[in-house]
């Protein structure tokens, strides 16, 4: 397995990629292609790159008219300018005509860091969630990024795909094998099911090996498809551990511990603690500093286990 890697980077190296073997595939940025990692794209296939300027609602009107013309469009920029500048455009142009876009939004969550609250995304998927048609995705590594805009390209429709900013661990091989719409149990606990994606699924990860030396199992499960939910596992994994943790560098509101809560409320209701953003904005600082302050790291995963199970009786 590779270094970390952000999964923007492996988002630009997986473009490339996609465009030696679809000539179909265009990319369009808005003036940000350094940060978003288009810019090998646009060096390699000038003739298939856009740069819309600073222009987002420009960007995905131009994607949807590019998609008619039968192109497989990537538009990307930073994610609280994709989902917060052009939503009208998103939801009219993009996902109500069912529009083949795909919107590949970087620099999600607040480990932007130093660029503060107001370019940190922490309500994007659960935006992205309430649209019609909108396929959701939020990869955890490098490789899981490759197969994501694999599968994306693939797909016949619009999808969000949320990336981020900050070096990950690698924690899948190319025998790994990711699939819209489906969850992928990492490792199996009888006691809580950690559930998590991106940047949030090593950390899981780390908790439940803390766990262990301790007597409690801890499953861990990789839900990258947030938008279809594989609601199948979901419920099978909370039979087995009767008390469920979600994970997520997002708001806890309208992301993947809302749409987990959902499914088992109404399926089989389960004690549940969510990790995230607990309904506020983020701010400036180092990455790792951000991520302690809001109560995203392994040792706060370690207390929401311990709580669930309190929970659980």
């Amino acid at each position: 397995m590779a270094d970390k890697i952000a999964t923007r980077d492996a988002y630009g190296k997986a473009l490339l990629a996609l465009g030696a073997e679809n000539q179909k595939v265009v990319v369009l940025d808005a003036d940000l292609s350094k940060s978003t990692k288009t810019a090998d794209f646009a060096k390699k296939y000038p003739e298939r790159f856009f740069n819309m300027g600073i222009a987002e609602s420009n960007l995905l009107g131009t994607a949807a008219g590019l998609a008619t013309t039968g192109k497989i469009p990537f538009a990307s920029t930073f994610a609280i300018f994709a989902v917060g500048r052009a939503f009208e455009q998103i939801r009219n142009s993009i996902a109500y005509p069912k529009l083949n876009v795909k919107i590949a939004a970087t620099h999600a969550g607040i480990s932007v860091g130093e660029d503060g609250g107001s370019h940190q995304a922490i309500e994007d998927v659960g935006i992205m969630r309430a649209v019609p048609n909108m396929v959701v995705l939020v990869p955890a590594d490098g490789e899981e990024t490759r197969q994501v805009i694999l599968a994306a390209a693939e797909y016949k429709g619009p999808v969000y795909i949320r990336m981020g900013r900050l070096a990950l661990p690698a924690l899948f091989g190319e025998d790994y094998h990711f699939e819209i719409g489906k969850a992928n149990v990492l490792k199996d606990g009888t006691d809580v099911a950690i559930m998590a994606n991106g940047m949030m699924v090593s950390m899981a990860l780390e908790a439940a090996a803390q766990l262990a030396a301790e007597g409690i199992s801890v499953g861990v499960v990789n839900v990258a498809s947030v938008k279809p939910l594989d609601e199948e596992t979901i419920v099978q994994v909370a039979k087995q551990t009767r008390a469920v943790v979600t994970a997520e560098e997002h708001n806890i509101i309208g992301g993947l511990g809302s749409a987990v809560a959902e499914v088992l409320s109404e399926k089989l209701p389960t004690p549940i603690v969510r990790v995230g953003l607990k309904d506020t904005f983020g701010e400036s600082g180092r990455p790792q500093e951000l991520l302690e302050k809001f109560g995203l790291t392994k040792e706060n995963l370690v207390d929401a286990v311990r709580e669930v199970l309190a929970k659980k009786g």
